[in-house]
C-alpha cells in the first residue's frame, strides 16, 4: 500500500524541495514548480537555450514562445498531488454540502466523492446515493490511509482541455495525443485512432520494453564506473610502486641526486593528475548518464504502474523518445576506449648518471594501451 509518505520523492520539487506547485515538464523528463522554473530562466526569452536545473543532468532545450508557461503540465503528478491530498485528509472537514446552511450548521465531512470533488457528511452522502446522476458516483472514507493503486483506478478519465465538459476517451495515432469525442469529430475523424484504454496497454507493455532496456544499459554504465575505479585504484598502486623504485635509486646516489629525484617525483605526480583528471572526466559522464537512466525508470515505472491510462497516454511518446536518446550515448563509449590502460614505468639510465655537470638516473614513462596495443 502507498501513502502519502511514500508519495514525497515524486512530488517535492528538486529546486525548492517542496511539494509541486503547477509542476512543469521538461524534454529531459525532469519536473518543476512553474514558479521556481521561471525563476531559473530569469532574463531568458523565448528561443534562447536553457539548460535543466539538475546538475548531473544538463540537457540542453529551447524555451517555448511564450517562455517556460507553455512548458506542458505533468499531468501525472498532478494527479499524484491530488491523491496524495486524499490520503492525507482528515475527517475533521466541514461538508462541502450543507455546512453554509443556518438551518443544519456545520457537519463534518466524513467521505469524499472522487468524482465530484466534494467532501460529504453522513447526511449528504445518503441524498447523493440516491440521486439518479450522482447514484453511481464512488466516494472514499476521510481520515484513513488510502491505497494510493485504488484511488489512481478510482479517478475518472480526464476532462479534455478544449471541451472542458467532455472526457478524453480517444488516442489519435497521428497526432500522439488523447482527445474526447468533439476532438475527434471536428479534427481528427480522418486520422487513425483507436480507444484510449487500450493504447495505454500498449504502451505500458512498450514502456515495460523501454525500462528493461534502460536497466541493462544503467548495469554497463555501473560496469564502466567500475572499471574507471579500478582504473584508478591501479594507477595509484602503480605510481606508489614507481615512485618506491625512483625512491630507491635516488637513496644509493643521495648526496649527488637529491635535487634529480625530486624532478622525478614531480612528473610522476604531473601524469598522475593528468590521467586522474582524464579518468574523471570520463567518470563524471558515466555518472550523469547513470543518473538521468535511473531518474527515467523511476519516474517511468510511477507512470507505467500507478498513472491512469490518460496520464500513460499523455506520456508515451514522450518518454519513448527519451528513452531512446538515454540509450544513445556512443560518445561515452568511445571516451571509454580512449582512456585505455595506463602503465608507468621508471626506466633508470643505462649509462653514467653524471654527464656534463648534468645529472641523470632515467625517466618517468606513461604507456597508454589501447585494444591490446600501446600508444
Amino acid at each position: 500500500m502507498a501513502t502519502a509518505k511514500q508519495l514525497d520523492d515524486i512530488t517535492k520539487c528538486p529546486i525548492c524541495t517542496e511539494v509541486y506547485t503547477d509542476p512543469r515538464e521538461l524534454p529531459c523528463v525532469h519536473t518543476y514548480c512553474l514558479k521556481c522554473i521561471r525563476e531559473w530562466s530569469k532574463g531568458k526569452r523565448s528561443g534562447d537555450k536553457l539548460v535543466c536545473p539538475l546538475d548531473l543532468c544538463n540537457k540542453e532545450f529551447t524555451l517555448p514562445g511564450n517562455g517556460v508557461g507553455d512548458l506542458p503540465k505533468n499531468v501525472f503528478i498532478a494527479t499524484f498531488l491530488h491523491m496524495k491530498e486524499l490520503s492525507s485528509a482528515e475527517g475533521k472537514s466541514p461538508c462541502e454540502v450543507c455546512s453554509g446552511d443556518r438551518a443544519t450548521g456545520k457537519k463534518v465531512a466524513t467521505v469524499l466523492c472522487v468524482e465530484c470533488q466534494q467532501k460529504l457528511c453522513r447526511t449528504c452522502q445518503g441524498y447523493h446515493e440516491k440521486f439518479k446522476s450522482t447514484s453511481r458516483h464512488r466516494t472514499v472514507d476521510l481520515g484513513k490511509e488510502i491505497n494510493i493503486e485504488t484511488l489512481s483506478n478510482m479517478l475518472p478519465f480526464s476532462n479534455c482541455n478544449k471541451h472542458k465538459e467532455d472526457l478524453l476517451r480517444i488516442y489519435c495515432l497521428e497526432c500522439k495525443e488523447a482527445i474526447c469525442l468533439m476532438c475527434y469529430i471536428e479534427n481528427h475523424n480522418s486520422h487513425k485512432c483507436s480507444d484510449i484504454g487500450t493504447m495505454a496497454d500498449d504502451f505500458r507493455r512498450r514502456m515495460s520494453g523501454d525500462v528493461g532496456k534502460i536497466a541493462a544499459a544503467i548495469v554497463k554504465c555501473k560496469e564502466m564506473l567500475e572499471s574507471l575505479e579500478n582504473e584508478k585504484n591501479d594507477l595509484t598502486e602503480q605510481v606508489a610502486n614507481v615512485e618506491m623504485e625512483v625512491i630507491d635509486k635516488a637513496e644509493q646516489l643521495k648526496q649527488l641526486i637529491d635535487v634529480y629525484k625530486e624532478k622525478l617525483i614531480n612528473d610522476l605526480s604531473l601524469v598522475k593528475r593528468k590521467r586522474t583528471k582524464e579518468i574523471e572526466i570520463v567518470r563524471n559522464e558515466v555518472e550523469k548518464q547513470l543518473l538521468s537512466m535511473e531518474s527515467y525508470k523511476k519516474y517511468v515505472d510511477e507512470v507505467r504502474q500507478k498513472g491512469t491510462a490518460c496520464d500513460v497516454a499523455r506520456a508515451a511518446s514522450g518518454l519513448h523518445d527519451r528513452a531512446d536518446e538515454l540509450l544513445m550515448f556512443n560518445v561515452i563509449e568511445h571516451a571509454m576506449d580512449d582512456i585505455g590502460h595506463a602503465i608507468i614505468t621508471f626506466r633508470p639510465t643505462s649509462s653514467d648518471f653524471v654527464t656534463d655537470d648534468n645529472i641523470t638516473i632515467g625517466q618517468v614513462c606513461l604507456d597508454i594501451v589501447k585494444q591490446g596495443k600501446p600508444n
